[in-house]
């Protein structure tokens, strides 16, 4: 089959090499040029345009940073809507608002090209070793016909609905690892702050049942008291505002996440301030220094 990949940063150049690695055509397109170089050395084709790669290929994927990049993707008078052919499918993998999927499964449809949405959970190992849980809202038939691309990305894809359905069930999703994140870092917040020795403190939260596997997988930043980005705070606090703005939509009131977002907030002023790019398990370092711990130099 020959594929388009449309934004290949961390996880989109992962997605769009194991297409490339399962022997499909592969085309790509990212604004930053100088990062389709090692997708094309590896034998993959770059297009000009969002037009172009669309143009010529059966099936689009984008995995992209917010709405606004999605829209001048799809929309725009270089974009995938101008270019596609009638009987082509867009697979949109970026985690954005419900209310976008649905207008571009509309907006596509009157072109007879397909859109399926299908955010994933997971992070760059995950991408990279196709171990990707990938939710999928649009048609079901499509869903059926793209089965078997749609493996070769994740391990686990489920169905969930029409248009829309993936990226609201992606946005369930963060937010219970946001708020799982944040309930992590005022527990170690309390026990740094009343003294418990920190090594075994994080060993022991680790040990324990109530500690989830994504909060598990944070414990290292906290005991190093570094956060290089898997899932940048900026990300989350991206998707916290979508988590609010469909919250307001369908009046369902959110009041621990409305907490959670002040956190992430005062932790991403500062990161601008600091020109810094961290992992939103940095809000443990937030909580720490709100309640005045003190850490070993």
């Amino acid at each position: 089959m020959r594929v388009g990949f449309i934004g290949v940063g961390a996880m989109g150049s992962r997605m769009a090499g194991r297409l490339l690695a399962a022997h499909h055509e592969v085309v790509v397109y990212d604004r930053t040029r100088e990062s389709t170089l090692p997708l094309q050395q590896r034998g993959a084709k770059v297009a000009a345009t969002s037009s172009d790669l669309a143009a010529g290929v059966d099936m689009v994927f984008s995995s992209l940073t917010n709405d606004a990049a999605l829209e001048q993707v799809m929309f725009g008078p270089d974009g995938v809507l101008t270019g596609a052919r009638a009987g082509a499918t867009v697979v949109d993998m970026s985690t954005v608002s419900p209310r976008t999927s649905r207008r571009l499964h509309e907006a596509a449809r009157s072109k007879g090209v397909s859109v399926l949405d299908a955010p994933v959970s997971g992070s760059t190992v995950q991408a990279e070793q196709g171990q990707l849980v990938i939710f999928v809202g649009g048609e079901e038939d499509v869903y059926q016909k793209c089965q078997p691309i749609l493996a070769v990305l994740g391990s686990k894809t489920f169905y969930l609905g029409p248009s829309g359905a993936g990226t609201t069930m992606k946005l369930c999703v963060n937010t219970l690892l946001g708020l799982g994140v944040q309930a992590l870092a005022e527990a170690i917040a309390l026990g740094s702050k009343a003294g418990l020795p920190r090594e075994r403190f994080l060993e022991v939260l680790g040990e324990t049942a109530v500690v989830s596997p994504s909060q598990k997988s944070k414990l290292e930043n906290a005991r190093k008291d570094e956060y290089p980005a898997a899932f940048a705070l900026r990300l989350m606090f991206k998707d916290f505002g979508l988590i609010l703005e469909t919250a307001m939509e369908l009046s369902v009131p959110m009041p621990a996440t409305a907490a959670a977002v002040q956190v992430a907030a005062a932790e991403q002023a500062r990161q601008l301030a600091a020109h810094s790019d961290e992992d939103f398990s940095v809000v443990v370092r937030a909580m720490e220094r709100l309640a005045g711990v003190a850490r070993a130099q």
